[in-house]
C-alpha cells in the first residue's frame, strides 16, 4: 500500500497578528492513493509567520501535527479528494483555521502559481477534482478558485462556457468562468447550511470554428462548513424525579441539535451544568441528567430550577453555546407518617349506647394532600378487644372518628383505654420515621338499668309427656347496680304451645301442659320460649328458655288407612307393598317387624321388604274387590299393635283401577241435581194416579192369551234367549267397604250354584239391596220375560255391570212384583235400546221418523211405529193377570 491517504485541514488565521505575519485559509496537496499509518503528509504553510509563536493543533484522528507545521498520518487513509483542518493559535489566545485539501491528480507542468491567498496552483487536467470554497468566506471578492484547464488547449485555441445553478440559476451570479483563460471565479459568500455544493456545466470550444472540442464536463463546488451555527435544545426541558431518590437516579434526557455538517467536529455537543451541581449531574456526551444526593425533600422545595448549556466543538473554547433552563419537579413518596396534634384524648360515653360519635381526632401529615400518601387510615391497636368500639376516617377533613358501636356496661368496665394508630394506605418510603399512636381514653357513665337474667339463654332437657307441674329449671335475674334479685317479678313473655309455667316470685319454671315432641312446635327436638323480668322501677330484662325435649316411645307405628291397590295380571299372584308410618325418633321407631296373626286364613303372605315396609302377596286367586288383611306391626322396642291394611284386587291400567278410574265424586249440588228429577219423576206418578183415579168409565182387562203385549209371561223353565251382557247398565253401587279395582270372575269363590237362571215372564225374580253410605239403593231382576229377560249368577247381575253379596238379597220378593219395579226396569233399558240405531234391538222400540210429505204405500214402517193405529185398543186385553189389576186400579174412582 504505497499510495498515502491526504484530508482536508481547516486552518485559524490569526486575526490580530503582526502585518508582516500573513495565514492562507486553505492549502492543497498532492498525495498518493493511500497515505500509510506513520508517513509524513505535508507542511503546513504559514508564510512569514515565526512557527515558534504559533500553536498548531488537529483534531481529526487520522492525522497528528508537530509544532513545526509538519503532518504524518496516524491511521491508514485512502485518498480520492479529503480535507481536514489544522487550527493555528497563537500566543494571544487568537485562532485561524486552515483547510488542507489532498487529491490524487497532477496539474500541469509549470501551471503553479499562488493567488492572494497564496493558493498553490498547476495546470489542470480536463477532469479536474471537486473544488471548494469555504462558506460564509468574507472576502475580498471576486476570488479565484481555480483555473480549468481543458485537454485540447495544448494545441487549439479554446474558449469555455459555463452554467448551472449559482451562475445563470438560482442562486443566480454566484460564480462565474473566465472564457478564454478557464478561470472558475466566486463573487459572494455563500451560507452552507443553504447550499451545501454546486453543480455545474462547463463546455469547451474551438476559437475559430466554435465546435466543441471536448465532451462536456460537471464541475462540482463544495461549499466547506465554518462553524457558523450554535446548537440548540430540540424539547422542552421539563423533568421530573421521585423525591428521596438514590444516587445517579435519571432525571431527563437533554435533547441537542446543531445545523453545522454531520460528523463534524462543528455538531460534537458538549453538555453541562451551569447551576444545581450539588444536586443534579449531566452527562457530557448523552446529556442525559441524573441526581447526586438522596436527599432532594419534595416538603422542603417540590421544584428545582438548572441552568443546563450545550457547546459545539466539543466544549473548546472556539466552540458556539447555548443555554436554557430545566425545570426538574420532585413528585411525591410516603416519606412522612400522620401525626397527633396531641398527646392523648379523652371521650365520654354513657352504657348502653350504641352507634355514637364520641370523638374526634386530628391529623397532620406533610406529603401531597388528598393522594394516598395524605389519607390517614385510623386503627384500634388496643383496648377494643369485644368490638365495642370502630373508628373511620373523615373523607374531607382527614380526622379520625371514633364511635361506640356495641353498649358499654358501666357495672362491668366503668373506663376503658384505647390506643389508636395512624398510618396511610402505602408504606413508608425514603425514611426511617415509624406510624405513630395515641393513647385514647373513655369514661363510662352509669345509667340506671333494668335487671339482667344470670345468663341471655338457659336450656334444659324435659322428657316429653312429663307430668303437668313437673319443675323444668329456675331462671332468675339480678339487679345490675345491686346484684340483688330482691324486688323483680318474671312473666312469660312467649309460649306459643302453652307449655310451661314460671313462678312470678323466684322464676321457677314448671310444666303447664302435656309436652309433646311430636308437635309441630318444636323444631329439631327444641322448643323455645322467652321471660321477662320486671324490676320496682318498672324496668325489664328478657331472656330466653330454651327445652330440649327428649323422646318418648308414644306412637306406634301406623299403616295409613288408604287402599292398598293390587293390580290383576293374567296366571300371576299379585302383590302390594305395606308401608308404616311412626311419629317417634330413633331408637323408638324404625326398623319396624311385620307379621301376620297366628289364625290367618292362609291366602296371604308377608315377607320384610325395608325398614318400614312388607311386601303382601296372595297365595291363591282371589276375587276382585276390597279385601281386609290383618297386618301386626311392631316398632323397634316391640311396641305395636294387630291393624286392618285394605287391599283392592282390580284390572288396572296405568296403576288406576279402571272402575275407579271412571267414577266421579258428587259435591252436595250435584246430589241436589240428581234427586230433582226424581221428585219430578214422583210429581208426575201423582198426576197419572189421580187421572186414572178421576176416570169415569171402566175398563176391563181380559186375559186372551200371550199375543202382540209387551207383557207376557212364561211358565219356560228352560234356559232363554241368549242376551248381551252389555244391554242392561247399571250405575255402580259404591259401598264403603270396598276398594279400588276392577271386576273379576264372579263365579271365583261365590259359595252358591253356578248354573244359570232364565229370567223370563214371571219366571225366577231376584233383587239385591246394597248400603251406599249410609242409604239403601234397591235394584230389580227378573219380572220381565221373552226377549228382553236377564238373570243373575251368584248374586252377580249380568249385563249390569253391578257386584253384590247373596247375603244381601231381600226375602220378601213379592215386595218387587208391582208395576213401580217395573216402571224402573224399563226406564234403565228403553234408553239403552235407543242407542242401538241398527243394532240387535232396533226395530223392537219406538222409533220418531221424519215426515216427508207423501205417505208410505207400506203403511207403517215397523211394528212399534208411533203412527200406527192408535185407535184399537184390543191388544190390552193380551196384556195378562198383572196389567188387569193395574186397570182395576185405575178404575176406581
Amino acid at each position: 500500500m504505497a499510495n498515502v491517504l491526504i484530508c482536508n485541514i481547516f486552518l485559524l488565521l490569526i486575526l490580530s497578528v503582526v502585518e508582516s505575519c500573513y495565514l492562507p485559509s486553505s492549502q492543497y496537496v498532492y498525495a498518493p492513493r493511500t497515505i500509510l499509518s506513520g508517513q509524513y503528509v505535508t507542511t503546513v504553510e504559514v508564510g512569514d509567520c515565526d512557527t515558534k509563536s504559533i500553536h498548531f493543533t488537529v483534531y481529526d484522528p487520522r492525522f497528528t501535527i508537530y509544532s513545526n507545521g509538519s503532518v504524518e498520518a496516524a491511521a491508514t487513509v485512502p485518498v480520492a479528494w479529503e480535507t481536514f483542518f489544522v487550527y493555528v493559535e497563537d500566543n494571544v489566545g487568537q485562532q485561524r483555521e486552515i483547510a488542507v485539501h489532498l487529491h490524487n491528480t497532477r496539474k500541469g507542468k509549470g501551471d503553479r502559481h499562488t493567488d492572494q491567498s497564496f493558493l498553490k496552483r498547476s495546470k489542470r487536467r480536463w477532469s479536474p477534482p471537486p473544488f471548494n470554497i469555504l462558506e460564509n468566506d468574507e472576502g475580498p471578492y471576486p476570488k479565484d478558485i481555480e483555473k480549468i484547464v481543458s485537454d485540447t488547449a495544448s494545441d487549439q485555441e479554446v474558449y469555455y462556457t459555463f452554467s448551472g445553478p449559482g451562475v445563470d440559476r438560482p442562486p443566480i451570479g454566484v460564480f462565474s468562468l473566465s472564457k478564454e483563460s478557464g478561470m472558475l471565479s466566486v463573487h459572494r459568500a455563500v451560507d452552507r447550511e443553504t447550499y451545501p455544493k454546486f453543480v455545474v456545466m462547463t463546455r469547451v470550444f474551438n476559437r475559430f470554428t466554435n465546435m466543441e472540442t471536448d465532451l462536456p464536463l460537471d464541475i462540482e463546488i463544495r461549499i466547506d462548513d465554518v462553524n457558523d451555527n450554535a446548537p440548540t435544545f430540540k424539547d422542552a426541558l421539563q423533568f421530573t424525579v421521585p423525591e428521596k431518590s438514590e444516587i445517579g437516579e435519571i432525571v431527563g434526557l437533554v435533547n441537542a441539535t446543531d445545523r453545522d455538517e454531520a460528523g463534524s467536529l462543528h455538531v460534537k455537543i458538549k453538555y453541562s451544568l451551569l447551576s444545581g451541581l450539588d444536586l443534579f449531574a449531566i452527562n457530557p456526551v448523552t446529556g442525559i441528567i441524573t441526581t447526586k444526593t438522596n436527599t432532594l425533600d419534595r416538603e422542603v422545595k417540590d421544584k428545582h430550577m438548572v441552568l443546563v448549556q450545550i457547546k459545539d466543538m466539543n466544549g473548546a473554547v472556539n466552540g458556539l453555546s447555548n443555554t436554557g433552563t430545566a425545570t426538574i419537579t420532585l413528585t411525591d413518596i410516603n416519606d412522612n407518617p400522620p401525626t397527633f396534634s396531641k398527646p392523648t384524648y379523652e371521650a365520654s360515653v354513657q352504657e348502653n349506647e350504641s352507634e355514637k360519635l364520641i370523638l374526634r381526632i386530628p391529623v397532620e401529615d406533610k406529603d401531597l394532600k388528598n393522594t394516598p400518601n395524605w389519607v390517614a387510615k385510623f386503627l384500634l391497636t388496643k383496648g377494643n378487644e369485644k368490638g365495642n368500639f370502630r373508628i373511620d376516617t373523615d373523607p374531607k377533613t382527614n380526622e379520625g372518628l371514633l364511635y361506640v358501636a356495641k353498649p358499654l356496661d358501666f357495672e362491668k368496665n366503668p373506663k376503658v383505654n384505647l390506643e389508636v394508630l395512624a398510618r396511610n394506605v402505602p408504606d413508608l418510603k425514603g425514611t426511617s420515621a415509624t406510624w405513630k399512636s395515641v393513647p385514647v381514653n373513655v369514661a363510662v357513665s352509669n345509667v340506671d338499668e333494668g335487671p339482667e337474667f344470670t345468663a341471655p339463654t338457659v336450656r334444659y332437657t324435659v322428657k316429653e309427656n312429663t307430668p303437668n307441674g313437673s319443675l323444668i329449671g329456675t331462671y332468675q335475674a339480678l339487679d345490675p347496680e345491686s346484684k340483688s334479685a330482691e324486688g323483680i317479678n318474671y312473666y312469660k313473655a312467649t309460649d306459643p304451645a302453652s307449655w310451661i309455667n314460671i313462678n312470678r316470685d323466684n322464676g321457677e319454671i314448671r310444666v303447664a301442659n302435656t309436652i309433646d315432641r311430636e308437635s309441630h312446635f318444636v323444631k329439631d327436638g327444641i322448643y323455645t320460649t322467652t321471660v321477662r323480668a320486671v324490676d320496682a322501677t318498672s324496668k325489664t330484662g328478657t331472656g330466653t328458655v330454651i327445652i330440649v325435649v327428649e323422646d318418648e316411645n308414644d306412637n306406634k307405628p301406623m299403616i295409613p288407612p288408604k287402599e292398598l291397590v293390587l293390580c290383576e295380571k293374567e296366571g300371576e299372584l299379585g302383590s302390594v307393598l305395606v308401608t308404616a308410618e311412626d311419629n317417634d325418633q330413633a331408637p323408638f321407631s324404625s326398623p319396624f317387624s311385620f307379621s301376620l296373626p297366628h289364625d290367618h286364613d292362609g291366602k296371604w303372605s308377608l315377607t320384610r321388604y325395608n325398614g318400614t315396609a312388607a311386601t303382601l302377596k296372595h297365595l291363591k286367586e282371589l276375587p276382585t274387590g276390597i279385601h281386609h288383611v290383618t297386618v301386626e306391626v311392631k316398632d323397634l322396642q316391640g311396641f305395636g299393635e294387630e291393624q286392618t291394611a285394605k287391599v283392592r284386587i282390580c284390572q288396572c291400567k296405568n296403576g288406576v283401577c279402571l272402575a275407579k278410574a271412571s267414577s266421579v265424586s258428587l259435591g252436595p249440588m250435584g246430589i241436589l241435581a240428581l234427586l230433582l228429577p226424581l221428585a219430578l219423576l214422583l210429581l208426575l206418578g201423582l198426576l197419572l194416579a189421580f187421572f186414572c183415579a178421576t176416570k169415569r168409565e171402566k175398563m176391563e182387562l181380559e186375559d186372551v192369551g200371550d199375543s202382540g203385549g209387551i207383557l207376557l209371561k212364561s211358565n219356560t223353565e228352560a234356559p232363554g234367549e241368549e242376551v248381551d251382557a252389555s244391554l242392561i247398565t247399571v250405575p255402580t253401587i259404591i259401598n264403603d267397604t270396598m276398594v279400588k279395582g276392577s271386576v273379576k270372575d264372579v263365579n271365583a269363590g261365590w259359595p252358591g250354584t253356578k248354573s244359570m237362571s232364565t229370567m223370563g215372564g214371571m219366571g225366577a225374580q231376584d233383587t239385591g239391596l246394597y248400603t251406599t253410605g249410609g242409604t239403601t239403593t234397591e235394584y230389580y231382576t227378573g219380572q220381565f220375560g221373552g226377549r228382553y229377560g236377564s238373570g243373575y249368577n251368584g248374586g252377580q247381575l249380568l249385563g249390569s255391570g253391578m257386584e253384590f253379596d247373596s247375603r244381601y238379597v231381600a226375602q220378601d220378593s213379592s215386595f218387587l212384583q208391582t208395576w213401580q219395579t217395573n216402571g224402573r226396569y224399563l226406564q234403565q233399558k228403553l234408553p239403552y235400546l235407543g242407542t242401538e240405531d241398527d243394532g240387535r234391538y232396533a226395530e223392537d222400540i219406538i222409533h220418531s221418523y221424519g215426515y216427508e210429505g207423501v205417505g208410505s204405500n207400506a203403511g207403517s214402517v215397523g211394528c212399534c211405529s208411533e203412527f200406527g193405529d192408535t185407535e184399537n185398543l184390543e191388544f190390552l186385553n193380551t196384556l195378562g193377570p198383572k196389567f188387569k189389576s193395574l186397570a182395576e186400579v185405575c178404575k176406581k174412582t
